[in-house]
């Protein structure tokens, strides 16, 4: 594992984008402001707070400016929206909560909107109707009723008075012809007595014949067109709120086309509030003739402005939205590389922030810490990883068997010699229970767990693919925090070791019973001889008996000699004496002296290899051959007539490697499934009257040749076929294996538990001097 730069590289996004991001946030800014600033001064100017005439190019003018800036802010929003969907597809970090927090803004920004648009509306609409019908439009025409009602007095009240003046004005008509002073001082009384300021009498072209008051005021005769319309029953009468008076004019009966006219002064005051009250209605009926218009006026207005505020509140929400989520994306970028693995990733901390920054620091202090304790577990990594790679390969070149155990009981250590000895892969065994993998170390276990010892020692025998091995096993507790112990399985092979001390010690029993048996055979033999040749003639009765006890005695003695010859032969094994010779010419020779000797059996030769040349003792191998094939004519001469049928052997020579491989095959009886191996120790034998020692003889001469006798079934050879399958293997240069020579040599003499001192043990459980009586009683 390699060492990571702990520099920290701030996380911050491009200069281009950084660059662009800013230059469109100023540029909605200044949007926004000019935008706001054209909806303020249209509203200013619409409602007559600035010296600017409203007129309707200058209202026009307006709206084209605020709706320009709509369109720019309208233009600057739909740009930000697609940048917004473009980084949502793209999934881009916290664009989610970008949108959601746009979503946000926008509807708090557009309900209010809306709301006050609906409001709005509806209020004018209410107020328009309230103003220009029901009690306003009345009290309106009420006002205009009620200035009216006192011009409307004054005229039936002149009129009145000039219907009586009239009357007496035409009695007096003589007067009028004959005394015209006398006429004037009448018609002045007469306008006195009726409260009016004078009179005056005027032909019917307007010319004024008598004339009596109106000295601070001129008044205007009627003109001649209007004076032909008046008759002597109905009087004109005229309210003239220009000059202040109401005036009224009659037709003289008994004058030719003479008239009266008359006139009465007003109040001013009320004149004057007549006439406001008479261009108030007058504005009012020209408003309610507008109606419609003044409401789309008003709705337009509102909606400039509030589409312009609406637009710009929706801008500046998002250039907030943008600045909330900026830190926000940087830290779940940092985030997501850290998740990579990258932590020297830091965001950039800017004060204006305010809670952002604030986990932003925090976010930056994690990654220092995580970077720093990364570091320490990189380098107690490489410690461990160094330390794991030369246990391994200690364990590796180890030539015993390590297995390690939990406090669980299952395995979670294997070297390649353990693998070797149970017969299971790494892959098939850790993480499973030991008493699966290996139940016969299940007692040395439970005493390792039960006992107060750190260290427990045995021997087991295990059963892997037909081939029976003894191992020598340690079990010895590794201490830990937890209320039970881990251990460490040692497993040495001792097999070869086993097998070699059996050997020597059935080979000291050998010499033993050569040494002690032989010795008296002669003088046995030689008594039964000359107790027949000399008794022989002279017993008569039972001669038959007496011959055949003799003969017994003689014939047993030469059996007894012969299994001495084996006996010594097998203690006093020649050591091979090693040339270049050919071993396919060697099986065929002793296939050929088989089939000579049981012409019944077809003894079939397949030579893979030829020649095959090897160093070996040609005498020896050729020996072992023999012995086998005629263990195998033996195993077939067994098997039942009816279920033989007709015995066959196959004899197949090849090289695999190294090694040169002899197999046997047979459809005999075959070999036991219990306790294959021991067939090869000496004096183990199947058969009644076999000695033991064929297999055990068979064996050590292919140790000899560096190799080992392979005990088979013939079903794995041919499928279905009954019988054994005997593979005899040694090395092409006939040396020994070193791993065995050395295996050999560094092993002691394994002493089982409870052997009395001073008695070396015997592999097989037995100790020599149970050998002796074994070998004694022809056990």
């Amino acid at each position: 594992m390699t060492s990571t730069d702990t520099s920290a590289k701030p996380f911050e996004p491009s200069p281009d984008e950084s660059r662009r991001w800013r230059l469109r946030r100023w540029v909605a800014l200044i949007a926004v402001c000019l935008a706001m600033g054209a909806a303020i001064l249209t509203f200013m100017v619409l409602t007559g707070l600035t010296g600017i005439e409203p007129t309707p190019k200058v209202v026009n003018a307006f709206y084209l400016v605020d709706a320009g800036t709509i369109l720019v802010l309208v233009g600057i929003i739909l740009r930000e929206v697609w940048q917004l969907v473009q980084a949502r597809r793209r999934g881009r970090a916290a664009a989610r909560l970008h949108v959601q927090i746009v979503g946000l803004f926008s509807i708090i920004a557009v309900l209010p909107a809306v709301l006050v648009a609906v409001v709005a509306n509806v209020t004018i609409d209410r107020g328009l109707d309230r103003l220009f019908s029901g009690p306003a439009k009345v009290a309106i025409q009420n006002s205009l009723t009620i200035a009216r009602a006192y011009t409307n007095e004054h005229a039936q009240l002149i009129g009145g008075d000039i219907l009586a003046m009239a009357a007496e004005i035409s009695r007096a008509r003589p007067l009028y012809d004959q005394d015209r002073a006398s006429f004037v001082d009448l018609l002045s009384a007469n306008a006195d007595a009726r409260n009016l300021p004078g009179a005056m009498i005027t032909d019917k072209d307007g010319n004024v014949l008598v004339r009596t008051g109106f000295t601070r005021q001129p008044l205007q005769t009627p003109p001649p067109d209007l004076l032909k319309d008046i008759t002597e029953t109905e009087p004109y009468i005229a309210v003239l709120p220009e000059q202040n008076y109401v005036a009224a004019a009659i037709r003289l009966r008994g004058f030719d086309d003479m008239y009266l006219f008359v006139a009465r002064a007003l109040d001013p005051h009320i004149v004057e509030q007549l006439k406001q009250t008479e261009l108030s209605v007058a504005e009012y009926a020209q408003v309610e003739s507008r109606r419609l218009g003044i409401q789309v006026a008003l709705a337009l207005m509102f909606a400039v402005i509030a589409l312009t505020i609406l637009m710009a509140s929706v801008l500046l929400g998002l250039n907030f939205a943008n600045g909330l989520v900026a830190p926000i994306r940087q830290l779940m970028n940092a985030a997501h590389r850290v998740s990579t693995g990258d932590l020297n990733v830091q965001v950039p901390v800017h004060k204006s922030e305010g809670d952002l920054a604030q986990l932003g620091e925090t976010f930056n202090k994690m990654t220092q810490e995580l970077r720093t304790q990364r570091d320490e577990l990189v380098n107690a990594s490489d410690l461990i990883d160094s330390r794991r790679r030369f246990i391994e390969a200690v364990l590796s070149s180890a030539s015993a068997g390590i297995i390690g155990v939990d406090a669980s009981g299952s395995i979670g250590i294997l070297n390649r010699s353990a693998e070797k000895l149970i017969g299971h892969a790494e892959s098939e065994t850790l993480d499973h229970p030991l008493s699966e993998v290996l139940p016969e170390l299940d007692e040395m276990m439970k005493t390792a767990r039960e006992g107060t010892q750190k260290l427990v020692q045995g021997q087991v025998t295990i059963q892997r693919d037909g081939n029976e091995r003894n191992l020598s096993v340690r079990v010895s507790a590794e201490q830990t925090n937890q209320s039970q112990d881990s251990y460490i399985i040692t497993l040495d092979d001792i097999t070869e070791l086993v097998s070699a001390q059996r050997t020597s010690a059935w080979g000291d029993v050998a010499r033993r019973i050569a040494h002690e048996i032989k010795n008296p055979l002669t003088p046995i033999q030689l008594s039964a001889e000359r107790i027949r040749r000399k008794f022989g003639k002279v017993i008569t009765e039972d001669k038959t008996i007496f011959e055949q006890c003799t003969d017994t005695i003689v014939r047993q003695v030469d059996d007894i000699r012969r299994m001495v010859d084996e006996f010594s032969r097998f203690a006093r094994m020649p050591k091979p004496v090693m040339e270049g010779e050919d071993v396919a010419d060697t099986v065929r020779q002793a296939v050929f002296l088989m089939k000579v000797a049981h012409p019944e059996i077809d003894i079939e030769t397949e030579i893979k290899t030829d020649p095959l040349r090897a160093q070996f003792d040609r005498r020896l191998i050729s020996q072992a051959l023999t012995n086998i094939i005629k263990n195998a004519t033996e195993a077939i001469e067994v098997v039942p007539p009816e279920e033989l049928g007709k015995g066959r052997i196959d004899v197949v020579a090849a090289q695999e490697g190294t090694d040169v491989l002899i197999d046997v095959i047979d459809n005999g009886i075959g070999l036991p499934k219990v306790a294959r191996q021991r067939l090869l120790e000496p004096y183990v034998t199947t058969r009644a009257k076999g000695t033991g020692l064929g297999l055990a003889i068979v064996g050590r001469v292919l140790e000899d040749h560096g190799g080992r006798l392979e005990l088979k079934d013939a079903s794995d050879f041919r499928s279905g076929q009954r019988g054994a399958w005997m593979r005899l293997r040694f090395a092409v240069s006939g040396q020994a294996v070193a791993e065995t020579k050395e295996q050999g040599a560094g092993q002691a003499a394994i002493t089982p538990a409870n052997t009395p001192a001073g008695e070396t043990a015997d592999p097989a459980g037995t100790t020599n001097n149970d050998t002796k009586i074994q070998a004694a009683t022809g056990t």
